[in-house]
């Protein structure tokens, strides 16, 4: 007959892994409503995830004999991924991917600020596993001085789990191959929607598959050749936007000073449908549209993935063809590459990048220089600087007034004739907000709201068209400077990404701007771009363009002489405008999920071109050998 410490084993080892699935799922989702249908769907994936936990509890369990260990390892190992997944998703939209283990400093500094609290399911995870744990010390192994046959049965079974523990991850969550036969389908263009359908474990552990970078069917020196002279060939005869300056006076070419500045958080507030303010927000941004570029950014980020968007900009490579949720600063960008301060810096130029926070932040410190940039001031470089919004961050925040002023002496105290390229990023108006955060009288205020609207999220909401109302304030104090300036300058101003305000999506869902639950929606990805010089005062539509467009697009504008790839990326722009986040921004500003065949091809050959640069040989830019 069976012994009552031998049923304890078994129950433990069968009952433990089943209920950590079920508790991963509850807090991942918020409620198991809907998840045994899901489960019906994709019944490998849960059964696959389940054999994961299995195996790692009878591993640590028989290997070490501590029951209570196996429990927690098993516990913690599935339940805080999930916690981690369900926090993330409400503040950015996207679950916890391998690649953010990476940027742990980054995100508890995030988190910490963010006003997220514990959910029910999570204190009930808690209390359940503290219990199991706690019964767990009554479930005994087998000790070799006791039982000894029965002890090298409990050793030989840890083993054998380790073994196909082993096999479990890598072969089968490791290998494509074999998760695809198991009816496990990439989706990393949503991967929320891939952890829905396969859950936190199998979408975890299949993501590990995407840090493997593979090379791009047909990737060779003659292929990237080809192309590149394709590009050659196909260059038009005229710039692509007719109004531009380079259409109408490029016969006098120019090398301006070029400022890129990416705004924190900005976007046009006033366009929220029912929201009226008690002043305007964006006085100065309405100005540029009668006298500069204009029209939107397509952004890869929400909620966060700053640094995803100033990499398209300085770059044209795409996030798109990179595995979903990777930070390329931290991950890719880990040798001197094709970048837009490269060349500039190649084409005499100093360049120069600003940011009001910490210099390591996303790891800025590293990637900076392998992009051409020359100069980095950070935070702990400004001298005294003027600070705002201190209610989560200590200290406050470098305010945008600071910012405009230091790009302003970069400026002033360039050599003479020197070309200058400024990169600034700012942080004033990073999340989270709190009307707190500025004395009464600066606050703006909400005249009128749509009905439905927390309390809450229009206090914070106050901040935030504040922080906009400042943003734009530095746009127009730093059009009202090089107004003045002789010396050609380009400054292109946008938005990095739209954030949450208030209670998750309730401020865009209450007020119409998006239906409620289309958290993917298109308008949530478009911020304000504005492209302006001190030597072209006419309008331009430029209608929406990719984060990766925005400096061939700038080049175009001006008749800036062209690297290959930003060449590449303006004849692309005639099949489609932005591919990001598997939505396609087509040349008429419609937007759809699928590619036509013609799309697909550039898309590729996008990414062809982009490998070259970042991870192959580079042969884009080199010369073309002689026949």
């Amino acid at each position: 007959m069976f012994s009552l410490n031998l049923v304890l084993r078994l129950a433990a080892t069968l009952l433990i892994p089943t209920i950590t699935l079920f508790t991963v799922e509850w807090i991942h989702r918020g409620t198991l409503a809907g998840f045994f249908t899901i489960f019906e769907k994709h019944p490998e994936s849960f059964l696959l995830a389940w054999l994961f936990l299995l195996l790692l509890y009878i591993a640590v369990s028989r290997l070490t004999g501590r029951y209570p260990l196996a429990t927690l390892t098993v516990c913690l190992l599935g339940n805080l991924p999930a916690a981690v997944t369900w926090f993330k998703l409400q503040l950015r939209g996207e679950p916890f991917l391998p690649w953010d283990i990476s940027q742990a400093a980054e995100a508890s500094n995030v988190m910490g600020k963010a006003n997220l609290e514990m959910q029910p399911s999570m204190a009930w995870t808690i209390v359940i596993f503290v219990l199991l744990t706690a019964l767990s010390f009554f479930v005994r192994a087998p000790r070799r001085s006791e039982a000894p046959r029965a002890f090298w049965r409990r050793m030989a079974a840890g083993a054998g789990a380790t073994a196909a523990l082993a096999f479990v991850v890598f072969g089968i969550y490791l290998r494509p191959v074999a998760t695809e036969k198991l009816n496990i389908i990439p989706d990393m263009w949503m991967q929320n929607r891939y952890y829905r359908n396969y859950g936190v474990i199998t979408g975890f552990m299949s993501n590990l598959q995407s840090l493997n970078i593979a090379k791009p069917e047909g990737y060779s020196a003659g292929a990237v050749q080809s192309l590149k002279t394709r590009i050659e060939t196909n260059k038009p005869d005229r710039p692509l936007f007719f109004d531009s300056y380079a259409a109408t006076l490029g016969k006098k070419e120019r090398e301006p000073n070029i400022i890129y500045i990416m705004n924190e958080a900005f976007y046009d507030v006033e366009e929220l449908p029912g929201i009226v303010f008690d002043q305007p927000v964006t006085p100065n941004l309405q100005r540029m549209k009668e006298t500069a570029a204009t029209g939107k950014s397509y952004s890869p980020s929400f909620g966060g993935g700053t640094c995803d968007v100033e990499f398209e900009a300085l770059t044209g490579y795409s996030v798109e063809h990179l595995p979903a949720g990777c930070k390329p600063y931290q991950q890719h960008v880990t040798r001197d590459m094709f970048a837009l301060p490269s060349y500039l810096k190649d084409q005499g130029y100093r360049t120069v990048a600003i940011h009001g926070y910490y210099r390591k932040y996303w790891s800025r410190d590293k990637a900076y220089p392998h992009l051409g940039i020359d100069t980095f001031i950070a935070a702990d470089d400004f001298v005294n600087p003027e600070k705002k919004r201190s209610h989560y961050w200590k200290g406050g925040l470098i305010s945008d007034a600071e910012m405009g002023r230091m790009i302003i002496d970069q400026f002033e105290n360039k050599g003479e004739g020197e070309k200058l390229f400024i990169h600034a990023v700012t942080m004033q108006n990073h999340s989270s907000y709190n009307a707190e955060n500025y004395p009464e009288e600066e606050l703006v205020n909400i005249v009128s709201a749509p009905e439905g609207i927390s309390e809450d999220t229009l206090s914070q909401l106050r901040d935030f068209a504040t922080g906009i109302r400042e943003n734009d304030a530095m746009l127009g104090a730093l059009v009202d400077y090089f107004s003045q300036v002789e010396e050609p300058t380009i400054l292109v101003f946008w938005g990095d990404h739209y954030n949450t305000v208030g209670k998750g999506y309730e401020l865009y869902e209450k007020t119409g701007f998006i239906e409620p639950g289309d958290t993917k929606s298109p308008k949530l990805h478009a911020t304000p771009l504005v492209i302006w010089s001190n030597y072209y005062q006419k309008p331009v539509d430029i209608g929406t363009v990719a984060s990766y467009n925005i400096t061939p697009v700038m080049m175009d504008l001006y008749g800036i002489k062209k690297p290959p790839m930003f060449d590449f990326l303006l004849q692309e722009m005639k099949v489609f405008r932005a591919r990001t986040r598997g939505v396609t921004i087509n040349p008429d500003g419609t937007t759809s999920q699928e590619m036509t065949a013609e799309q697909e091809k550039w898309f590729n050959d996008h990414w062809l071109l982009q490998y070259d640069q970042m991870f192959g040989s580079d042969y884009l830019n080199q010369p073309a050998k002689q026949t």
